[in-house]
């Protein structure tokens, strides 16, 4: 039998083949797929269902915490009300109640009350829904007492056997001088919204104290739970009068007994469609066989009948003249030749998009790294010098973010036009290396003269740009680096241009030539970095400090910790020197931990006995991102038992940019240990207002810039005085930084600033004289 079945097989045409497998493929594939859904239709629906009680959890969540925010609202907004506070501290009963009956109307509250500072209840809103005054009173206190309401949360309940949701807001003056209550009813109405919202069941559970669950409210009619024991039910599957039901049970702690919310959804409903489909997909099946049947015999014939004439063809060893032919090979051919076509046009085009940039124009960084290749071979000879800039523009990104993507294309369409505008050889070339940098490459030109063009180029971008009916101020950071001065390879040439670039981005000194002390891989830095590492183990760093006065006292209340370096050598080395690229490799870190271990160490030595000296230390970028950093600087605390109330951390805006939610969230663990944080240089950053809402900071440091020239320029005073009242709103300390003589130290005086700190106390002195320095100031200023 097999062998026949084999024999026919062969017998058969490429058409029958070609229609028979197809049809025992579809075959199988439809039966298998048909088995395989049947068998997954109950899992899948349940897991259905579970995703959708979860998200119906979710949901109803959201929906009580939209309540509780539209209460909190109302509450704060009636707590805020000057009317409403002044006949709270007159005592006018009357005026209360009715702006509770207002308030509570007006936004759909049941209850509103008033409490004093002691949580004695003033007065409540002429309501049906309140409950006695005891009953209120006593819920309030306990809901204080514990916490839950701290800050004007929401909070579940219970009051007899109706859930409530309350919200509690303080009124302060600035001190709390009382209490708004409100309270809104999880009632039937919002329980059928849900329902509405979710096609999901809900059945609020309320279990007073010692007494039993109760449902409070359902979407189900009360004799469909009537029969189901609710009492330890934590959800899963019911059966309610023969329908399967999936539960789940989502708890609202509530105050005064317990509040839980049962959510339910029908198994049978939602298999209802999955049957019907089966059906439907049986009857589908049953058609595609008989659609496919036809078609795959139409499409096999469709596609053997050109291969039969094109056999034919070659048999009689007739030509095949296939670009006139106007059969299927014709075709063919004819798409063969078509292709031929596109594939040349591809890799035209393929070879524009490798050297070119498509939104320019100018040459890419492949092409511009193949010119300076170009350009130093042929140059070696003549030993003519080559130069490259490498440009980024300042602040594109909130250009970007502010103006959208389209303009900012446009932006560097205009950028690169007036960069070719700047260019007088022909043989220079300007290139987009990619996003918002760009690179001159320029012939017969030594670093001097491209320190000239880079100042050029500065003073072009000075004119703003104005593009679509916007006006846009354009600035960049340029590095610039020379053959064979600075590097006798290509790609080490342009590397040390954007080491420069990025160092003059980092100072803001818009252009900077490449030495090898911007890099942090060049002999001379990994000599630097031995050194320091060899001061560190070997006791060659020294602690300064700098004192800061109260400007209404004059006592010296805070130091600046400043670190010094002894070398045995070159003597003492200026910070700038060594922090900018300890910052660069790191080891500012490990300087950091040195400052906090010695100041800690002679801390208790810098006290006065009438006077607690506060000493502050500068955070880098690397400390802030280094999540176990707050852990170190504990273990310093402890070993050297002194307060965290001690230290003051400075930080600068710049080292909080590179990655702002690490370096938020280690400025709040820096901050619940209790150390006092200063923004310093407040004033020179583009966000300063943003952080100030989102750190926790005590403090604002006024750059010395503006602090220097207050005396004499009115713009710097009045951003001096407008810092000093804005931090003084915020409920923060102000430390004036740069104070060079008495008359600026009067007007700080007349400004009411908190402290002071300059040269004209004290430059910053060895710690170990500070004692003496602080006595020198406090005699000098009680003259």
């Amino acid at each position: 039998m097999s062998g026949l079945l084999v024999s026919r097989w062969r017998g058969m045409g490429l058409v029958g083949r070609i229609v028979g497998v197809s049809l025992l493929l579809l075959l199988v594939v439809q039966i298998a797929g048909f088995g395989v859904v049947r068998s997954n239709i109950a899992s899948n629906a349940r897991t259905q269902i579970a995703h959708e009680l979860a998200v119906g959890e979710r949901v109803w969540l959201r929906v009580l915490s939209q309540n509780a925010d539209k209460l909190q609202l109302g509450a704060a907004v009636l707590a805020a009300d000057f009317g409403f506070r002044s006949a709270v501290n007159s005592g006018d009963l009357e005026t209360i109640r009715s702006a509770l009956d207002n308030h509570g109307s007006r936004i759909g509250s049941r209850i509103t009350a008033q409490f004093n500072a002691q949580m004695q209840l003033q007065a409540i809103s002429h309501t049906d829904a309140a409950p006695h005054p005891g009953m209120l009173t006593t819920l309030a206190q306990s809901l204080v007492a514990g916490g839950a309401l701290a800050g004007g949360a929401g909070q579940i309940a219970l009051l007899g056997t109706v859930p409530y949701q309350f919200v509690m807001v303080p009124m302060r003056a600035p001190l709390v001088i009382g209490w708004v209550l409100m309270g809104f009813p999880i009632d039937q109405a919002l329980a059928d919204d849900v329902y509405d919202l979710l096609d999901i069941h809900l059945a609020v559970l309320t279990k007073p104290q010692g007494g039993q669950v109760n449902v409070a409210v359902s979407t189900l009619a009360a004799a469909d739970l009537a029969g189901v024991s609710l009492n330890g039910f934590q959800g899963g599957e019911i059966d309610l009068q023969g329908q399967a039901l999936l539960t789940r049970r989502v708890s609202l702690d509530g105050a005064a007994g317990q509040i839980d919310s049962l959510l339910l959804r029908s198994v049978d409903e939602v298999l209802a469609p999955y049957v019907r489909l089966q059906w439907v997909l049986f009857t589908i099946t049953l058609a595609g066989v008989v659609l496919f049947a036809v078609g795959s015999t139409l499409t096999a014939r469709w596609v053997t009948e050109p291969l039969q004439r094109l056999l034919v063809s070659v048999q009689r060893l007739e030509p095949l003249p296939a670009l006139r032919r106007a059969d299927e090979v014709g075709t063919l051919s004819r798409a063969f030749d078509h292709m031929r076509t596109v594939v040349a046009a591809k890799q035209a085009e393929v070879r524009q998009l490798a050297y070119w940039d498509r939104l320019t124009g100018l040459p890419n960084r492949e092409q511009f790294r193949e010119e300076l290749i170009e350009a130093m071979t042929t140059r070696r000879a003549e030993s003519v010098p080559v130069s490259v800039i490498t440009l980024n523009l300042d602040r594109f990104k909130h250009v970007n973010d502010v103006l959208g993507y389209a303009f900012g294309d446009e932006l560097l369409k205009a950028v690169a036009q007036r960069l070719q505008s700047q260019l007088r050889h022909e043989r220079n070339c300007v290139a987009r290396l990619g996003g918002d940098v760009f690179g001159l490459l320029l012939y017969r030109t030594n670093g001097e003269g491209a320190l000239q063009l880079s100042q050029a180029i500065s003073r072009a971008f000075e004119e703003p740009l104005a593009l679509n009916g916007q006006t846009v101020d354009v600035s960049a950071s340029m590095g610039v680096a020379s053959w064979p001065a600075d590097g006798d390879l290509p790609d080490v040439l342009l590397s040390r241009s954007e080491i420069a670039m990025h160092a003059a981005k980092s100072r803001t000194v818009g252009t900077l030539a490449y030495e090898p002390a911007l890099d942090s891989s060049s002999a001379q830095n990994l000599s630097l970095l031995t050194d320091l590492r060899h001061a560190l183990e070997h006791g060659e760093l020294r602690l300064f400090l700098q004192p800061k006065i109260s400007v209404a006292t004059g006592r010296v209340v805070a130091a600046e910790a400043l670190v010094r370096w002894q070398h045995p050598q070159r003597g003492l080395v200026p910070p700038m020197l060594f922090i900018p690229f300890a910052e660069q490799t790191g080891f500012v870190r490990q300087l950091t931990l040195w400052m906090f271990e010695e100041a800690a160490r002679q801390w208790q030595g810098l006290q006065q006995p009438d006077q607690h000296i506060r000493v502050a230390i500068n955070l880098s970028t690397r400390d802030l991102l280094d999540l176990e950093f707050p852990r170190r600087l504990a273990d310093v605390m402890a070993q050297y038992q002194v307060p965290t109330s001690g230290f003051c951390l400075e930080i600068t805006e710049s080292a909080i940019m590179d990655d702002p939610q690490r370096a938020e969230a280690t400025l709040n663990k820096l901050s619940a240990q209790g150390f006092k944080l200063s923004i310093d240089d407040f004033g020179t950053g583009y966000s300063s207002l943003a952080y100030l809402k989102r750190l926790p900071v005590n403090e604002l440091k006024i750059d010395k810039s503006f602090v220097m020239g207050m005396e004499h320029d009115q713009s710097d005073a009045k951003i001096v005085r407008s810092t000093i009242d804005l931090a003084h709103n915020l409920g923060l300390t102000v430390v004036a930084e740069g104070v060079e003589n008495a008359a600026i130290l009067a007007q700080l005086g007349e400004l009411h600033c908190d402290e002071a700190q300059g040269y004209h106390m004290s430059k910053p002195v060895p710690a170990t004289d500070f004692m003496a320095q602080c006595e020198r100031w406090h005699q000098q200023s009680t003259r």
